[in-house]
């Protein structure tokens, strides 16, 4: 069975110590503090641009989606009818009563 982050709660003090020894074997003291170094600059890259993504983010969730503008429309002309369509006339006053 495999864990995937389990085996990282068995490991203890006298743990450490041997891998930070078979690491000071493979890479000698003189590679050790530009190894830490080269190290903590990717961290800051990664987290400098975790916190740019982040904010990105943040200021698109405040944004106001932009308003869709519509073009106005032209006039209808008589030109632009159909031909054969009716007009339907305009209701004007009612006619006087007898």
């Amino acid at each position: 069975m495999i864990y995937p982050a389990g085996f990282i709660e068995g490991i203890g003090g006298p743990e450490l110590l041997l891998i930070m020894f078979i690491v000071l074997l493979l890479f000698g003291g003189q590679k050790l503090p530009e190894l830490a170094r080269g190290l903590g600059k990717s961290i800051r890259e990664f987290k400098k641009a975790a916190s740019g993504v982040e904010e990105e983010i943040r200021q698109a969730m405040e944004e106001e989606p932009p308003a869709k503008k519509f073009p106005p429309h032209p006039p209808v002309t008589a030109a632009d009818k159909p031909a054969g369509t009716i007009e339907q006339a305009t209701p004007g006053p009612p006619p006087p009563a007898p």
